[in-house]
């Protein structure tokens, strides 16, 4: 492993890039890898559950705008950015040594009409997002704030993730990725399910790793098994994501019937 940048600001952790047979990481402040990047081609997406966060083009198909709460190496507004021209994004990170980071060594582009990185507080954001009408709603809300602890505490609470659920449109998708082996992971997910009135799946990405879940503003129109692997054929035509692989996985790890996700 070579260690090809590490940066320090008064407030935060260090903020380290590593590099292996190719592949760029973020770490900060400790081993745990934040992000990651092939070099050879660095829009694609190379940790499984930020693939998996790309799942909730199987629900909607019209997403216009997407809030992003953390940045880390930029790898799905990467991502967007070069396959989702439909999809505006917003992200917020609030240590601009990570932005100048994602910048100068994970090719993050810089901001224009489709992408706008802010630095700023994203918890304070979000509570903008529930009190002013100018704001627009968000069809996607997504939430990948881990630091060097895991998630911070202000990220987990019922409050935070009412809050989430009242900036979001009124078909809108909360996508978190949690810890899975997190000893409060039952308990975050039961605090979801109550801000998104049980209209929850999980999926897991990695044993024990990552779990990404899904709240539901509005029950999804089709949630058939069937009409969602026609779904996942169609994106993976144009995506580079095992969305098929996903479909399945959901189907293991949430209600359901032979023929449909329950919710």
């Amino acid at each position: 492993m070579r260690k090809i940048h590490r940066a320090f600001n008064q407030a935060e952790a260090s903020v380290d890039v590593t590099e292996v047979d190719g592949v760029r990481s973020l770490h900060l402040g400790s081993v745990t890898v934040q992000s990651a990047m092939r070099v050879k081609d660095p829009n694609a997406l190379e940790l499984t559950y930020s693939r998996g966060m790309m799942c909730f083009l199987l629900f909607n198909t019209s997403v216009k705008h997407l809030l992003s709460i953390g940045l880390g190496g930029g790898s799905v507004p990467k991502y967007l950015h070069a396959y989702c021209p439909e999809i505006v994004s917003t992200v917020v990170e609030i240590n601009p040594q990570i932005i100048n980071v994602a910048r100068s060594h994970f090719y993050l582009p810089d901001n224009d009409e489709r992408l706008n990185v802010i630095e700023g507080n994203g918890l304070k954001y979000l509570i903008l997002h529930t009190e002013s009408a100018d704001i627009l709603m968000p069809d996607i809300l997504m939430i990948d704030a881990f630091d060097q602890f895991g998630i911070p505490p202000d990220f987990c609470s019922q409050m935070f993730f009412d809050n989430c659920s009242e900036a979001l449109s009124d078909s809108g998708i909360l996508v978190i990725n949690l810890w899975g082996s997190d000893k409060k992971f039952d308990v975050y997910l039961q605090r979801i399910e109550q801000s998104f009135n049980h209209q929850v799946l999980i999926l897991p990405t990695g044993k024990p790793g990552n779990i990404v879940v899904f709240g539901f503003k509005k029950l999804p129109i089709d949630l058939r098994i069937a009409s969602l692997r026609t779904k996942a054929k169609e994106l993976e035509a144009t995506h580079k994501i095992e969305f098929i692989q996903f479909v399945e996985k959901l189907k293991e790890h949430n209600a359901s019937t032979s023929n449909r996700l329950m919710l």
